[in-house]
């Protein structure tokens, strides 16, 4: 897959985060909030990240609006959601070539409120200054990947989370 580093517009992206939840937004089919959907069932959608940092950067939220990672779900809830996340997890490293594979939560009160969790593939040979915390900063910007690339992949990690989360 290729792509090429493009800059934040800061200005632009808060104003998209503070405008709506992107989550609900893109569970609703608003076209301006689209991205590729890999999975939903009653408590969880999986979705590859519009912005990513990284080839194959997914999300993985639960399907009601939720604002706090733990407070807000029960135990059984949040094992189900885990259950889609490690799943993600193994359909990223079934179907791309993965040294390590990051799994972060972030949103904020400010802005990107619905919980939701990163799963970035970090792909082999990147050097260890570049990995980490380095490898998924905004400064040096998203990766623009042509969305003929973006469609044939989503399909791909869509077929394998299928083949996961039916066993």
């Amino acid at each position: 897959m290729t792509g090429r580093r493009v800059p934040w517009d800061e200005d632009a992206y808060l104003r998209r985060v503070r405008a709506a939840c992107f989550v609900c937004e893109a569970l609703a089919g608003n076209p301006d909030y689209r991205h590729h959907e890999l999975h939903r069932d009653d408590d969880a959608v999986v979705f590859l990240s519009r912005w990513p940092w990284l080839r194959g950067h997914t999300l993985v939220a639960p399907v009601r609006h939720r604002e706090r990672v733990v407070g807000d779900f029960t135990t059984e809830e949040y094992l189900r959601l885990q259950r889609v996340l490690h799943a993600t997890g193994a359909a990223l490293e079934n179907t791309l070539t993965v040294e390590r594979l990051y799994v972060l939560s972030l949103g904020s009160q400010q802005g990107n409120c619905h919980v939701h969790w990163h799963v970035a593939p970090l792909p082999p040979g990147v050097p260890y200054a570049e990995q980490q915390l380095a490898a998924l900063d905004g400064d040096r910007g998203w990766l623009d990947v042509p969305a003929d690339e973006q469609a044939e992949l989503a399909g791909r990690l869509r077929d394998a989370l299928a083949r996961l989360l039916d066993t």
